[in-house]
């Protein structure tokens, strides 16, 4: 679910002392993002932000289900996206991430 080897690498690429903000400030927007999304004009946008988000910072699930619910939306039009599946997957995923943070090595 997330990849810590990229966790570990982002919190090199910015600092120790930047990553605590870089993650707050990720959290912030993407929880924001997921209080709005629904299958409106801007879907694909936001779906396209969340992917990318979650790429840096390692949520690979979340990434990987957002480039399928993309495809969706382009094959198929915005009705077609599983908004619950992303909501649950972004609430998993965070919750590993927290949770994992105190664990492994290099990221506390």
């Amino acid at each position: 679910m997330i990849d810590w080897i990229r966790v570990s690498q982002l919190r090199e690429e910015v600092g120790h002392d930047a990553f605590e903000d870089v993650v707050a400030l990720f959290m912030e927007e993407i929880d924001a993002v997921f209080v709005a999304l629904s299958p409106n004009s801007r879907l694909e946008e936001d779906l396209h932000f969340i992917t990318g988000s979650a790429l840096n910072l390692g949520f690979d699930a979340l990434c990987r289900l957002c480039r399928e619910e993309s495809r969706k939306a382009k094959a198929r039009g915005p009705g077609a996206v599983n908004i619950v599946a992303l909501r649950d997957c972004y609430r998993a995923s965070r919750s590993a991430f927290l949770d994992g943070r105190a664990t492994w090595p290099g990221i506390r």
